[in-house]
């Protein structure tokens, strides 16, 4: 089980690259999970159940990572070197910080009027852009352009917690 050294998309035999097949990777993950599943070595010596649960884990952690658009391109920043320092480094061009404060104005308003069509139509203009920028991301990526990408990817984890919230705000509303 020397699989705990290779990178998340070389354990679920994927290439490494920004795009990807998400039923491959479904696919991929079940077959690993199924052949290291610590249940598969119940009877196994306690050094070969440690591995089979450290690659159960390492899977559990790739799967989750490149799933996820924002996650996946993180970590490609990260296998290249580059740090998004999405929690220090908050800087962001100023039409983007417009539509941050429009976003949460509009999610303030929509809240107080109770109104949860206008949570659902901002919740879909947002995955709009999200849209847009994983587009951004995969030429991005192609083009090895990390500065830019690593921009991106902080403008994408906004918009990550910014949809989270609208969620909550709807269930709140629907409750």
């Amino acid at each position: 089980m020397e699989l705990l050294q290779r990178n998340y998309f070389e354990l679920l035999g994927l290439p490494t690259q920004f795009e990807i097949d998400l039923t491959l990777l479904d696919q991929h993950y079940r077959k690993l999970q199924s052949e290291v599943h610590p249940d598969r070595f119940v009877t196994a010596s306690a050094n070969e159940r440690m591995q089979s649960m450290q690659v159960a884990t390492q899977a559990n952690e790739a799967y989750q990572a490149l799933k996820n658009t924002t996650a996946r391109a993180r970590y490609l920043l990260e296998l290249n070197g580059i740090e998004t320092l999405e929690e220090s480094n908050t800087a962001m061009p100023a039409d983007f910080l417009m539509l941050q404060m429009e976003w949460r104005e509009a999610i303030d308003d929509a809240n107080g009027a109770k109104n949860v069509s206008a949570l659902d139509a901002l919740l879909l203009e947002i995955k709009q852009m999200a849209k847009s920028l994983s587009q951004n991301l995969s030429g991005q990526f192609a083009e090895k352009a990390y500065v830019e990408a690593s921009e991106s990817v902080r403008k994408l984890s906004f918009i990550d917690k910014i949809s989270a919230d609208i969620n909550r705000a709807i269930e709140q509303l629907e409750n």
